[in-house]
């Protein structure tokens, strides 16, 4: 009796997990370009939260859509994805915006020195704040 009951247990919550697994495995993915931003800042103001305080950033940037606007200091295309690097006034952190299939076909209207706003979704610091899946809203 007491081993029936450990089983059915068991049974619902291995079906319960397959359901949760399921619904996360299978969620959708998030279109930038027509998502509100979460938080709007400059490319030094994320850079500065960054390192002054990883995990309060962490906590208020981490997943979020982020519109950044900054200066680009280089345009370059890796593996057919392009990526703008924002400048900062930390000399060794910098924004990196890594583009959507979509913004990578613009890169070739972007130069240099260009003031911009891109949105994306930021996935973290490692002396850079990443953002990914960017859109370039000017």
């Amino acid at each position: 009796m007491k081993t029936k009951k450990i089983l059915v247990a068991i049974l619902i919550i291995g079906i319960i997990g397959a359901f949760v697994a399921y619904k996360i495995y299978n969620k959708p993915h998030v279109n930038v370009g027509d998502t509100k931003s979460d938080i709007t800042l400059t490319a030094n103001k994320i850079i500065n939260d960054f390192s002054s305080d990883e995990s309060i950033a962490n906590t208020n940037y981490l997943d979020k859509i982020i519109e950044v606007s900054g200066v680009i200091s280089k345009v370059k295309i890796e593996k057919e994805k392009g990526i703008i690097t924002l400048k900062t006034n930390d000399d060794f952190g910098s924004v990196l915006c890594h583009l959507s299939d979509n913004a990578t076909q613009k890169i070739n209207l972007l130069k240099e020195g260009q003031t911009i706003t891109v949105k994306g979704i930021c996935t973290g610091y490692l002396m850079d704040v990443i953002l990914v899946k960017c859109e370039i809203t000017y």
